[in-house]
This record gives structure tokens, C-alpha cells and sequence, in this order.
């Protein structure tokens, strides 16, 4: 039986955003990638509401698990894996926070505040959903537990991820057995923007690891 991969995308992209990148992958067989929106079935949008459906995803998977998450993803993989040490096999932390910025989040609110709907569609989530999840979401804070993690880590940012680029650092040397790779020329989205280079990266991962 293969290990299940699981990639975990962001708020702001759909689980299509991986599509591109599993088509470079070695073994694509063995990689799921949940639809965050079709996970919460209709529950309300809250971050307490998506993690208890999303453990609920993963414990369903027999044996141990590789998570792969990017942004609101790589943050759903690090609270599982604190949770469920013995579940992950691995785990792989794409522009994911530590800790929720307090003072970028509110000014994104006020941005996301005035955009009109439709810019949502090609979100995870719609507009109402985005500032339910969001508000939720503020006090989020993983500094003191991630020390515990034990599983081979890699932790990946875009070198131009300005808002992730210190936690990217943070979680690289406070992992026992973390790996970083800062991916020059890309941003936040890097599974979007550096497709090809993140595959190979996790295909190397993947390798070492099996």
C-alpha cells in the first residue's frame, strides 16, 4: 500500500493550484489533494471547524501520512502534526506563519473589505467565509510547540515572501530535523509561480525520505 501524500492548498487558491506541480512529480498515484471548501460541507468557515474536519480527512488515510501545505494549508499540516506526532510520516511547510501577523492580517481585512465578490470565485472560500475564516484564525500561535515536532521537516519560501520569509527561518531552526530552501525569484505562491522547481524539490525530499 502507498503512503498517501497529502497537499494542503491556501485560502487564496483552490486544490487545483497543485496541478502543475504534481505533473512533474515522480509518483503521482500516492498524492491527494483535498478541496478545503468541500471539506467543511456547509459547517461554518471557522479555522476550529476546518482543523477538526481536516484531521478528520487525514485520520481516515490507514498508517502514516506525508503532509504538504502551502500558507493556510502549511498551517493546517503543522497543527496536525503537533497533534498527531505518530500519524506523519513527514512534512512539508511552503509559506506557512508560525504565528498569525497581527498587523499584516488586519491590513489585509480592510483590503479584502473592499473587493468585490467576484475576485473570491477563484478563492477557497467566498468573501463572507474568507473574513469568518480570517477572524478566527488571529490568535493562532505555534512559536513555543513546534521544538516538539520529530518528523523529517522541510520548510520551502519563495525568496520575495516577504510576509513569510522570518517564520520560514523561525521554523528551520526551532524543527529538530528541519531542512530550508529559500526559492530565489518567487513570491508567496510558489507551486503557481515555480512549478518545476518545486516539484524537483520535493521529488529529492521524497526520495531521501521514503
Amino acid at each position: 500500500m502507498l503512503m498517501k501524500k497529502i497537499f494542503i492548498h491556501g485560502s487564496g487558491h483552490k486544490s487545483t493550484s497543485w496541478d502543475e506541480t504534481i505533473s512533474y512529480m515522480e509518483n503521482k498515484k500516492d498524492i491527494l489533494c483535498p478541496n478545503l471548501f468541500s471539506i467543511l460541507n456547509g459547517t461554518k468557515a471557522s479555522y476550529q471547524n476546518l482543523y477538526s474536519l481536516f484531521t478528520e480527512y487525514c485520520n481516515n488515510n490507514d498508517g502514516q501520512i506525508n503532509l504538504c501545505g502551502i500558507s493556510l494549508g502549511g498551517i493546517l499540516a503543522l497543527n496536525y502534526t503537533l497533534d498527531f506526532p505518530h500519524k506523519v510520516k513527514s512534512l512539508v511547510l511552503i509559506g506557512t506563519p508560525h504565528k498569525i501577523p497581527k498587523v499584516m492580517f488586519s491590513i489585509q481585512n480592510i483590503v479584502f473589505r473592499f473587493l468585490p465578490k467576484s475576485i473570491f470565485e477563484n478563492m477557497a472560500f467566498n468573501k463572507k467565509d474568507t473574513f469568518i475564516l480570517g477572524n478566527s484564525m488571529k490568535d493562532l500561535d505555534f512559536s513555543k510547540n513546534v521544538k516538539s515536532i520529530k518528523c523529517p521537516t522541510l520548510v520551502i519560501c519563495g525568496k520575495k515572501d516577504s510576509a513569510n520569509i522570518k517564520s520560514a527561518y523561525y521554523l528551520s531552526e526551532n524543527i529538530q530535523n528541519a531542512k530550508l530552501k529559500i526559492i530565489s525569484n518567487t513570491g508567496h505562491v510558489v507551486n503557481e509561480e515555480n512549478p518545476i522547481i518545486l516539484a524537483n524539490i520535493l521529488n529529492e525530499y521524497y526520495n531521501e525520505n521514503k
